[in-house]
């Protein structure tokens, strides 16, 4: 059995154990007792030395800790220092603590009860159980949150039968002892994860992202250094962002508003300009296009995809009589076939069976038909077949 000193004081940097046990090759190593988190309950495991040997993973397999090892283990079974990457590991106490805080705060503020927890290496997620979540609520839960955080309050952690625990934030499903954490006047959790000793260790909460995840809302969110990390960036973004408009960032928004309603106008502007181009192109290849023996003018374009300029195009050549127009696109693997009424062919039907040929899909009506085929390479037996 390992003894986890992390349950009782998460603030364990260093400490020294003795090997119990090493799997065949050497690469997990068992201690009597250990400071290193596993992976569990939404929080990843720490990451340090044993015994100057990287340990790149934790696990949790009941009565033993495992510890995975970058390299085997070459050392001594007695003594063995072991350092924890303190940087992480106080990184994810702050997110786990504000974690509690925030399920608090969204509980008692909005109502919403947590589903889920995830601890992430750039931001952490909540899911609560609440489809309605608006601005103006999750504005009052960052704020209380951020009160309470100043607030400084006492986080502490007891041990009590869970037979007889009350005042549990969610009833726990664990018979026996189990480990609660505490905090002072606002929250009681079942919880087996790392914790800092008051709220204001957990330093600055910053809600993220918001998105509807199976009738619930998960909610991004960022703790201590990374609430930091993350206004910092948002600051040197918007900084960089008014230099470039030559504006404050208050007047960002309506900058960026009024120029995609440009872009939206522009587009508009080019993607008629180029049907209408399209369409001359269409008609001038057809005057310099000379009929075949068959008296039908025939057009082949290849392209790198199919265009509403290539269809404005092919449309175009084929409204003049006894015209063929054959567009072939590489990726995706596509062709667009347009025929003129007096060309005696029916384009969707001709379409189809060529397609059927070679394993493709599509269809169309006598003057237009589109279809797909599953390899490049076919496009031009394709062509070939059109041009007998």
């Amino acid at each position: 059995m390992t003894a986890r000193l992390y349950y009782r004081d998460s603030y364990v940097r260093e400490f020294r154990a003795q090997v119990t046990g090493l799997s065949p090759d050497r690469c997990t190593v068992y201690l009597d007792r250990t400071a290193f988190y596993p992976t569990s309950g939404g929080q990843p495991h720490d990451l340090g030395l044993l015994g100057g040997t990287a340990v790149a993973g934790v696990i949790d397999e009941g009565e033993r800790i495992a510890h995975v090892l970058s390299a085997p283990w070459e050392g001594s079974s007695v003594d063995v220092l072991c350092e924890l990457d303190w940087a992480r590991r106080f990184d994810h106490m702050q997110q786990h603590t504000g974690q509690h805080l925030l399920s608090a705060v969204f509980s008692g503020t909005l109502g919403a009860d947590t589903v889920s927890f995830h601890l992430g290496e750039q931001f952490s997620t909540i899911d609560v159980a609440s489809g309605q979540l608006d601005g103006t609520g999750l504005r009052r839960v960052e704020e209380r949150a951020n009160a309470v955080v100043f607030e400084n309050r006492q986080v502490s952690i007891e041990f009590e039968d869970a037979a007889s625990a009350t005042g549990l934030r969610k009833p726990s499903e664990r018979k026996g002892e189990i480990r609660i954490v505490t905090i002072e006047g606002l929250d009681r959790s079942a919880c087996g994860g790392t914790h800092v000793r008051a709220t204001g260790e957990i330093g600055p909460i910053l809600l993220g992202g918001v998105e509807k995840i199976r009738g619930n809302t998960r909610i991004e969110f960022v703790c201590g250094l990374r609430a930091v990390r993350r206004a910092r960036g948002d600051h040197d973004l918007l900084a960089v962002l008014s230099r470039q408009f030559s504006a404050p960032p208050d007047d960002l928004p309506a900058l960026a508003a009024a120029q995609r309603e440009r872009l939206e106008e522009s587009e508009k502007v080019r993607r008629r300009l180029g049907l209408e181009l399209a369409e001359q192109r269409g008609h001038r290849a057809y005057e310099e296009t000379q009929p075949g023996s068959d008296g039908i003018r025939r057009q082949e374009r290849r392209a790198v995809t199919l265009t509403d300029e290539i269809r404005a195009e092919a449309l175009s050549f084929t409204s003049r009589p006894a015209a063929l127009f054959l567009a072939l696109a590489e990726n995706p693997p596509a062709l667009l076939l347009a025929s003129s009424e007096g060309s005696a062919v029916h384009a969707g039907d001709w379409l189809k069976a060529a397609l059927k040929e070679t394993g493709g899909r599509g269809g169309g009506n006598a003057r237009l038909a589109q279809g797909s085929v599953p390899d490049a390479a076919l496009l031009g037996r394709i062509a070939l077949r059109l041009g007998e």
